[in-house]
């Protein structure tokens, strides 16, 4: 059968699926509400899915959603993983916890950023301690997301090619990284700790009390090659984590560390958090990131979304086309690409669990 039964059309067609594969599973079910409205005022949550012993020391983490409609993607993996009976298989003394739609408002409103308009992959810093400045971002902010008609954004295309001459490609990628100065602005990392932000912690409380061991996998779409799941590893080359990434994951795992990897480090991960949130943890973190289209196009599509949040007309049929481009990007809805993403979702989920049980 086709793995895209697995994949679903809406943020809450998804949730109604992960639910149901969660209670065919035997998973204990746990509910976290989010308090923004969606769409329709449809009631939003994060809901978690157990497998495995309550105070398991060795644990896999598996979220979807960060950037909210990269959510059609994570889910898909985490039903399919569900449906297909992998949580009966883990090793003994390991657990899966899978959280679906760690960001339910980005992922029903198919955006990128939360209610807040922060990009959660970007909030998890000690907020305390200040925020670090991005000067990259600060040089195109007003390029990447011009004030006035939606055309402004085409004339604003040439600033961006000369930056991209000046600066190389993975420039643009790095004032993408995150900033913490505009709060209206693209990638803004927010100021103090989200809903997501507390709600992960919480999760980590309530479902890893006696973790020792960690597997943290979230699951991105938007940059590689069309269906590629490259594993970007959190830690350098040398570190024991990444040694255990290289082991667990069999193929494509890189770091940014290194050159060759789609994303530049960013501050501010999931991963981060759930680390600080288990300080006596040895946590291994990797995005596990699918590429959909032509990079270019991705950013192009990221920019109109935020240009329609700030300055457009949702209902309108601009609007609708603007959203479903932003959709299409980030979730190609193609058998071919759901084929390639299920395969490699459940290659990294069961190297997680045997890597897991083997240590």
């Amino acid at each position: 059968m086709s793995a895209g039964r697995y994949f679903a059309a809406t943020y809450a067609e998804a949730r109604d699926k992960f639910r149901a594969a969660a209670a065919g599973a035997g998973a204990a079910l746990t509910r976290y509400d989010n308090p923004a409205p969606g769409p329709d005022g449809l009631a939003l949550s994060t809901d978690v899915a157990l497998l495995g012993p309550a105070d398991a020391e060795r644990v896999m983490l598996v979220l979807s959603s960060t950037h909210g409609g990269e959510g059609f993607c994570g889910s898909g993996i985490q039903g399919g993983w569900l449906a297909e009976g992998r949580g009966r298989q883990l090793p003994d003394g390991v657990a899966a916890v899978l959280v679906y739609a760690i960001n339910p408002s980005g992922f029903a409103w198919i955006r990128r950023a939360n209610e807040d308009n922060v990009d959660i992959n970007r909030n998890f810093i000690d907020h305390d301690a200040g925020h670090p400045h991005n000067s990259l971002y600060a040089d195109i902010k007003h390029a990447l997301i011009p004030d006035g008609p939606f055309e402004n954004l085409a004339k604003a295309d040439a600033a961006l090619t000369a930056f991209k001459a000046k600066h190389g490609e993975m420039a643009v990628l790095t004032a993408c990284s995150g900033q913490y100065q505009d709060p209206d602005g693209i990638f803004f990392g927010g100021r103090q700790p989200v809903w997501s932000n507390r709600t992960l912690s919480a999760i980590v409380r309530d479902h890893l009390p006696a973790a020792k061991m960690v597997a943290h996998i979230d699951l991105h779409t938007g940059l590689g090659p069309y269906g590629v799941g490259e594993a970007i590893s959190y830690h350098k080359p040398g570190a024991r984590e990444h040694d255990k990434a290289l082991a667990w994951y069999a193929e494509n795992v890189t770091t940014p560390y290194v050159a060759g990897a789609s994303a530049p480090v960013n501050k501010g991960k999931t991963g981060f958090g759930v680390s600080d949130a288990l300080p006596a943890a040895e946590v291994v973190c990797v995005t596990l990131e699918y590429g959909t289209y032509p990079q270019e196009d991705v950013i192009q599509a990221i920019r109109e979304e935020h240009w329609l949040w700030r300055h457009g007309d949702e209902a309108s049929a601009e609007g609708q086309a603007i959203r479903a481009k932003f959709r299409k990007m980030f979730y190609p809805d193609e058998d071919r690409w759901k084929e390639m993403v299920w395969a490699r979702g459940d290659q990294v989920l069961r190297g997680a669990a045997q890597g897991l049980g083997a240590a």
